[in-house]
C-alpha cells in the first residue's frame, strides 16, 4: 500500500475513508503481529507510514464532520 496523501484523502468520500481506515488498521494489526513473531520487523517503517496515514485519515475525517 502506498503513502496517501492528504490531497488525495480528502478528495474522498465519507464511506470510502471509513473503508480505507479499516484496511489500513488491519494492515497494521499484521505488521504488528509479524513483528511480534519474527522479532525484527520486515520493514520497520511501515508501521511508522501505517501510523501516520491511519492519523491523517483520522484528522481529515473530524474535519469534514466539522465543516458540515
Amino acid at each position: 500500500m502506498a503513502i496517501l496523501r492528504a490531497s488525495e484523502i480528502r478528495d474522498m468520500g465519507m464511506e470510502e475513508l471509513k473503508e480505507k481506515l479499516e484496511e489500513l488498521r488491519m494492515e497494521l494489526l499484521r505488521e504488528r503481529s509479524k513483528a511480534t513473531a519474527v522479532g525484527v520487523p520486515e520493514n520497520p517503517g511501515r508501521v511508522r507510514e501505517l501510523r501516520r496515514t491511519i492519523a491523517r485519515i483520522m484528522t481529515i475525517m473530524k474535519e469534514k464532520e466539522k465543516s458540515s
